[in-house]
């Protein structure tokens, strides 16, 4: 019983522990704009760069958990009519002027909030405040990513409205974790930003002119293939699952491969000029003094070996690409402590075989749990055609070889707090 009691709590924390799709580009993304900052303040984010690029995937986490982090992460241009980017305001506060918040919300606040989130880092900078700093870079980092995805950029966000049902998945995350490897990922080094919301607009401008070769070589490539050979189907959890097939999604990589290698190369640096540009608006503070101890020399060979990796393009081939490891999950103190402090049985107790159910009990009753020897025992018992009343049982016979043994309140079987059980 307790086996199974674990058993079940470790399938638990593994349904919660899949990430999402794309944390792979994410944490690529995240971990180039490290090598791209300035000295001061490469040891910082370089100390807590594993936790800075796995949290760059927690945003689609969040977005499955809260409705309304969803519009942050794309902006359906194609909804404002021929020319949107000379009809929606840059500001928010003329856009929501011109549509209304509830019209920007339903079709997309991505570039405000970029702006949002690089804000609220820069008054973590100021404060001090390590643990923010660290959570609204990773968050920031992912939402200029996200800028760089042309498919963000249109309601057609997954080629649901042309039969093309799956390309986002296809272009975000497939492609690059196939092919990462052929890319190259040195990308520029920081730099401070005079008009932060005018990048992020001339980035999403730019992915939404790609839109159109995006869609259409898609559909050319379809030509070549037949539905059994486009497309893998799997069935879990009685539901059937449609994706790209390896041997298309290579096809397809062969056009657009170029493209998603630059739009991943780009979006690094704007991250880390958008890290660098908080850091300067808040008046460039010390990011040193943050550390809990110095930089050692073993952490400064490792730096100085993984700048050299990135800048001549060895990065995957030495693995030294955080987002080629195993994502480490998040632990939920509830389930683990639970586990924990679950009770442990003697041997003795363990090895008895369950006694079988008193006849007089209903046919659904459970199997009672093992039982230890006990001098006098009140239990309840339900007459098949009567009211519960309190019965007293005979004591439970003592085994000849076996010393008395005190009985536990609920013989150690009791479910953990917080298991669920």
């Amino acid at each position: 019983m307790k086996k199974l009691l674990l058993t079940l709590l470790i399938v638990l924390l593994c349904q919660n522990l899949s990430p999402a799709w794309g944390t792979f580009a994410h944490r690529t993304v995240t971990q180039l704009a490290v090598y791209a900052l300035p000295s001061a303040m490469r040891d910082y984010y370089f100390r807590n760069m594993p936790a800075l690029v796995n949290g760059s995937g927690s945003s689609d986490e969040a977005r499955e958990r809260d409705i309304a982090e969803s519009p942050r992460h794309f902006i359906s241009m194609d909804h404002y009519g021929s020319d949107p980017f000379g009809t929606v305001p840059k500001e928010w506060e003329k856009a929501v002027a011109k549509y209304t918040a509830d019209t920007l919300r339903k079709y997309g606040t991505l570039p405000w909030a970029i702006m949002d989130t690089k804000s609220k880092l820069t008054a973590a900078f100021r404060s001090a405040d390590t643990t923010a700093i660290l959570t609204l870079s990773s968050e920031l980092s992912h939402l200029v990513a996200d800028a760089y995805v042309p498919l963000r950029t249109t309601e057609n966000y997954d080629g649901q409205l042309s039969k093309q049902e799956g390309m986002l998945a296809l272009w975000e995350s497939k492609l690059p974790e196939r092919h990462i490897g052929k890319y190259k990922l040195k990308n520029e080094s920081a730099r401070p930003l005079k008009d932060p919301l005018g990048d992020v607009w001339q980035v999403l401008q730019e992915s939404y002119g790609f839109l159109g070769a995006t869609f259409d070589l898609e559909a050319d490539i379809t030509r070549k293939y037949t539905p059994q050979t486009k497309y893998v189907f799997s069935h879990k959890y009685g539901e059937t699952r449609r994706a790209y097939s390896d041997a298309f999604a290579d096809s397809y990589h062969d056009k657009v491969g170029g493209m998603i290698a630059f739009r991943l190369k780009l979006a690094p640096t704007l991250v880390a000029s958008m890290w660098l540009t908080a850091w300067k608006d808040a008046g460039s503070p010390d990011l040193n003094k943050l550390l809990k101890r110095p930089v050692s020399k073993d952490e400064q060979d490792q730096l100085d070996n993984q700048l050299s990796a990135w800048k001549e393009n060895v990065l995957v081939d030495q693995k030294g690409l955080l987002a080629l490891e195993p994502m480490k999950a998040a632990v939920r103190p509830d389930l683990i402590n639970a586990a924990r402090a679950m009770p442990t049985l003697s041997a003795d107790v363990e090895a008895r075989p369950a006694t079988p159910a008193a006849a007089t009990a209903p046919a659904t009753m459970p199997a009672a749990a093992p039982a230890v020897p006990v001098t006098k025992v009140k239990t309840k018992v339900k007459p098949a055609d009567g009211p519960t009343v309190k019965e007293k049982t005979k004591p439970a016979a003592k085994p000849a070889a076996k010393p008395k043994t005190k009985a536990k309140s609920d013989d150690g079987w009791g479910s953990p707090a917080g298991s669920g059980w």
